[in-house]
């Protein structure tokens, strides 16, 4: 099994190279790198966010929230990245585990995310994790967003 940490602030460097790899291979052009890495920079010490690595190949980041319905914190799965290099490696199913374990021993009773429905790869990885995409209410949930600019 390959070692997963939790990275400290020493690790930024490392964080903000694979988020901009992320953000290059899902094909977005924003935000730029100095942006990443001025936010990492402060997520990176703060207790409600969790950066996992794997190597320096694999990334995982955890937000947590405290949740009105269920009265404990919510783990949020933000992102989870693996270089092509290493993929088919047992990377993303150790940080996925990983994630899953950060969120019990903070008391989380779900861990959260969205994945883009054409992604298959990911999509198989969490339903192997557990990760269901049933509706969490009795009627159908969909994530939904609006960008302010």
């Amino acid at each position: 099994m390959t070692d997963v940490r939790v990275a400290g602030p020493g690790d930024v460097d490392v964080v903000t190279d694979l988020l901009i790899e992320f953000r290059d291979w899902i094909g977005y052009a924003i935000p730029p790198d100095q942006t990443i890495r001025s936010t990492v920079t402060k997520l990176i010490e703060d207790p409600n966010a969790v950066y996992l690595l794997a190597g320096d190949d694999g990334l995982a980041q955890l937000r947590f929230r405290l949740s009105v319905w269920t009265g404990v914190e919510d783990c949020w799965l933000e992102d989870l990245f693996v270089r092509d290099s290493a993929r088919g490696t047992g990377l993303g199913r150790a940080l996925v585990s990983e994630c899953i374990s950060h969120a019990r021993a903070r008391g989380c009773l779900r861990v959260e995310l969205d994945v883009q429905a054409d992604n298959a790869p990911a999509l198989a990885l969490y339903e192997r994790s557990g990760f269901s995409t049933t509706p969490k209410g009795p009627t159908p949930t969909l994530f939904l967003s609006l960008k302010l600019e």
